[in-house]
């Protein structure tokens, strides 16, 4: 196999592989004394998965990344279990679905990689993808596609039956639109010659289509009431746009302009207020609207330094521990070490796609790269901050491990866009091509 990147990649998803099995074992353990089935069959089902990822990238990204599918296949294994674990607890039957979309996602991931053989090829639509953030965004309004309101949002379209969240697709077509504009438009909006009080701002027929896509984008999530996304969103842009100019007058008025946003969504929203005070006194209403917030702390403090060990926690006492929650149920079982093990994880995500960023070999793949690192980083903080009370919580999910098909599609097809432009730029210092493929010598 050799000691290259993929061989790598295939060592540490054996590991990933490993570790979600015995997770599944112990789980099953916790229940009776025999070897489980559903864990051995998950475990099979797993590494079937993880074997068909790793050919399947060997053929048209040889020289990608070979630690993020690893920790993304780990992450997405740990999920299921803890899915699994929640289902135990609470008569619920979520594994089974998102054992389904596990394979989906890798499916698509797969099929991604093998059809986009450039990145520079998304650059060329770049309004096209800009139009179809919004067409997302917007298609949980439209009749006969509509879900309802879901837990006060307004956020899921049902397609014969299957249930699925147009705005996760949406945040990645946003950052290519970014990308595409931001590298296009980088000089212009680089150089200032309009002044506004203290602020040199670039020419208005320069900055308005950047900010009327992103604007619209935002409200648009605001009026659904999907306000974690937004600020997802919103700290995607103003990192990308620093990172193509340079200028720190951008994400010193982003805040400022955040600041004022907020001040309006609290005054125009009643469960932004509700979020706001749960968060500054989380005791005030421990029975009504702090009751998941006060949960989620007496879980964590429960778990301690090592946890109460997997299948021992109390995870039905918490509301929405599949989806919003599940890092608690993480925190209690595994303790400290292990919510920091997978803290770990996501960090080093964060670390290799900056790198990834880094090394790119154009300035649309670095602001991409950046873009789509920003987004995973930005909301495994988010959610894990709202948890422990860093940051007002929302309703957002933990990527690859919280119950949902449409987030972990979304997030697999992000790691297949930085493996592509991981690939892509390992195989310029290496002078070989990019194009190839079954049957197809590399240059």
């Amino acid at each position: 196999m050799g000691d290259g990147p993929r061989a790598t990649e295939a060592r540490l998803l054996v590991g990933a592989v490993l570790i979600t099995s015995a997770a599944g074992v112990l789980l099953g353990w916790s229940r009776s004394s025999e070897l489980p089935p559903a864990a051995l069959v998950t475990g099979i089902a797993m590494a079937a998965i993880a074997t068909v990822a790793h050919l399947t990238v060997r053929v048209p990204a040889p020289d990608a990344d070979p630690i993020l599918l690893p920790i993304a296949f780990l992450l997405n294994g740990l999920g299921l279990v803890f899915v699994q674990r929640v289902d135990l607890a609470t008569g619920s039957e979520l594994a089974a679905a998102q054992a389904v979309w596990t394979a989906v996602s890798v499916g698509i991931f797969c099929a991604l990689l093998l059809f986009l053989r450039e990145v520079r090829v998304l650059a060329r639509l770049q309004y096209t993808f800009g139009l179809l953030t919004i067409v997302l965004l917007l298609s949980p309004l439209i009749p006969g596609l509509t879900a309802g309101v879901i837990n006060g949002a307004q956020l899921w379209i049902d397609v014969f039956g299957l249930r699925f969240q147009p705005g996760e697709i949406a945040k990645l077509t946003m950052v290519v639109f970014l990308a595409a504009y931001l590298e296009r438009n980088r000089a212009l909006l680089s150089v200032a010659t309009q002044r506004i009080g203290p602020v040199l701002l670039p020419a208005p027929r320069h900055l308005a289509p950047l900010l009327v896509a992103t604007g619209a984008a935002l409200v648009i999530m605001a009026g659904l009431r999907d306000l974690g996304s937004a600020l997802l969103f919103f700290g995607a842009f103003l990192a990308m746009l620093y990172v193509a100019t340079g200028r720190l007058a951008y994400p010193v008025l982003g805040i400022f302009a955040f600041a004022i946003g907020a001040t309006v969504a609290y005054q125009l929203f009643g469960h932004v207020r509700v979020r706001v005070s749960i968060w500054l006194d989380p005791w005030a209403d421990v029975a009504g609207s702090s009751y998941q917030l006060v949960q989620s702390l007496f879980a964590l403090a429960t778990g301690g330094l090592t946890g109460t060990g997997l299948g021992f926690g109390r995870p039905q006492d918490v509301p929405f521990s599949a989806t919003d929650a599940i890092f608690v149920v993480i925190g209690e079982e595994l303790g400290l070490l292990g919510a920091t093990a997978v803290l770990l994880l996501y960090l080093t995500i964060a670390m290799r796609g900056l790198k990834i960023a880094q090394t790119a070999r154009d300035e649309f793949s670095t602001l991409l790269a950046t873009g789509l690192t920003v987004l995973i980083a930005f909301q495994t903080f988010v959610i894990i901050g709202g948890l422990t009370r860093l940051v007002p919580l929302t309703g957002i999910t933990l990527p690859f491990v919280s119950y949902g098909g449409s987030s972990l599609l979304s997030n697999y097809l992000l790691i297949a866009l930085l493996l592509r432009i991981s690939d892509e730029s390992r195989a310029a210092v290496l002078g070989r091509s990019t194009h190839h493929g079954p049957g197809r010598p590399r240059a």
